[in-house]
């Protein structure tokens, strides 16, 4: 969420800026809002003092015999009373309007972001490996996995729907094994682990932002209220602060968390549609750091560090690129994605999103710090987020990149302690 003091005096910035993201948010409709709200306050608190002042000399006149003056202001305090009451109503569904109107605009990308129109004009930071060239015909992971009877999709339509997975053997240890060696390098490396709920309310998804923009994305239950199955630990882990301010002294805290992942992919219709890759059920270990605004900028490139650290212990060959403004997030300021190579699609597939979310999400969730120069209320956190990394992509880029040429799978170094073979087979 931006502060709306912002968007009202800089107003001209903040076009620019959503123009850079290709955004049709109305800043004119919300402007016209916030001057309607801005008014009635003035309205409301012109009439409080006279009220106020009515009050008191009432209050005198009482003191002596009774008087029409003292009548005639008790009248006036009514009317005004009255008067009060309906513009204190129409006030709170214009701050309620406002609001809601701000719960839908996108962050503004962070100034060192390179402007550009879609994910054809993200620039590439650097590779690292590369990339294995066969002497025979590489298989597709979903191929391979059927073949060496680790993962079976058709069983997975038929104990749920397209677009789900179920994996057996070899391949459920492979899955099982990626997530503890993750998790087990992300806590070495100073991340506390957490084992949070994977159902998550509204005022939680609403907290990140995924609520209201991306509800079509989510699965949610018919309780009332509805809870929701959390798209990524992201959503759980940032809210865990939700309405706290946190000691400024224990900044930045780092959290990684193991949870399966549920979006509906509404309008993916024909993306990606064979193997593991775009799924509506799926394994992530995510990152999240909470920071100040001064150090924020620097935990981004030590997060995107981290995911890729991952990647290098592997062996997986990957490319880093930067997202322009058009292709950001809805709540990113800053973002870099990192790829790894795919033999089946002859190129790199995202496989982490690295965010700095600035104060956006902080501000929607009322997430501070205590400001040690003493700011009055406390500041808000930046917070950011990462994949650390997607599970299931992961698999399936081992799969492929460590294939032998008998049908087998050789297991990454990294994994062996872990998977207790050297070769799936």
């Amino acid at each position: 969420m931006l502060d709306a003091r912002y968007v009202r005096e800089h107003s001209d910035a903040v076009r620019a800026a959503l123009a850079d993201r290709a955004s049709s948010w109305d800043l004119d409709a919300f402007i016209g809002i916030d001057e309607e709200r801005r008014d009635l306050i003035a309205k409301v608190e012109k009439l409080q003092a006279r009220r106020n002042e009515a009050s008191r000399l009432v209050g005198q006149m009482m003191k002596e015999p009774r008087t029409e003056a003292a009548g005639a202001l008790k009248n006036e305090v009514r009317s005004i009373n009255e008067e009060l009451s309906a513009l204190q109503a129409l006030l709170d569904t214009i701050e309620a309007d406002a609001r809601d109107m701000l719960l839908t605009v996108p962050n503004l990308p962070h100034e060192s972001v390179p402007v550009g129109r879609d994910e054809n004009d993200n620039p590439e930071v650097r590779r690292w490996g590369t990339p294995r060239v066969f002497d025979f015909e590489p298989k597709a992971h979903w191929d391979i996995g059927p073949d060496l009877g680790i993962i079976d999709f058709e069983r997975a339509v038929k104990l749920a729907q397209s677009r789900f997975v179920l994996m057996g053997g070899l391949g459920a240890r492979l899955e099982r094994s990626v997530i503890n060696m993750m998790l087990d390098t992300h806590t070495a490396r100073g991340y506390k682990e957490w084992w949070p709920p994977i159902l998550a309310n509204a005022e939680t998804l609403t907290g990140t932002g995924q609520l209201p923009k991306f509800e079509d994305d989510l699965f949610k239950t018919q309780s009332d209220p509805p809870l929701y199955l959390v798209p990524t630990a992201e959503v759980v882990l940032t809210n865990i602060h939700r309405d706290e301010t946190v000691d400024a002294s224990l900044l930045p805290l780092r959290y990684t968390a193991f949870t399966p992942c549920f979006r509906e992919e509404a309008g993916a219709a024909g993306r990606d549609t064979r193997g593991m890759i775009r799924v509506h059920q799926f394994d992530k270990v995510e990152l999240v750091k909470f920071a100040t605004p001064e150090t924020s900028l620097d935990e981004l490139e030590s997060m995107l560090t981290d995911a890729c650290h991952i990647l290098e212990l592997l062996e997986l060959p990957y490319r880093v690129i930067e997202l322009c403004t058009g292709d950001l997030g809805f709540g990113a300021a800053k973002t870099y994605d990192v790829e790894v190579w795919l033999p089946s699609y002859d190129g790199y597939k995202e496989i982490s999103s690295c965010s700095d979310c600035w104060d956006f999400q902080a501000r929607r969730a009322s997430i501070r710090y205590r400001d040690p120069a003493g700011f009055k209320g406390g500041r808000f956190v930046h917070t950011l987020n990462g994949s650390g990394l997607a599970v299931g992509r992961t698999v399936a880029a081992i799969l492929e990149n460590f294939q032998n040429a008998d049908g087998s799978v050789t297991v990454p170094e990294a994994l062996r302690p872990y998977m207790g073979v050297d070769v799936i087979e």
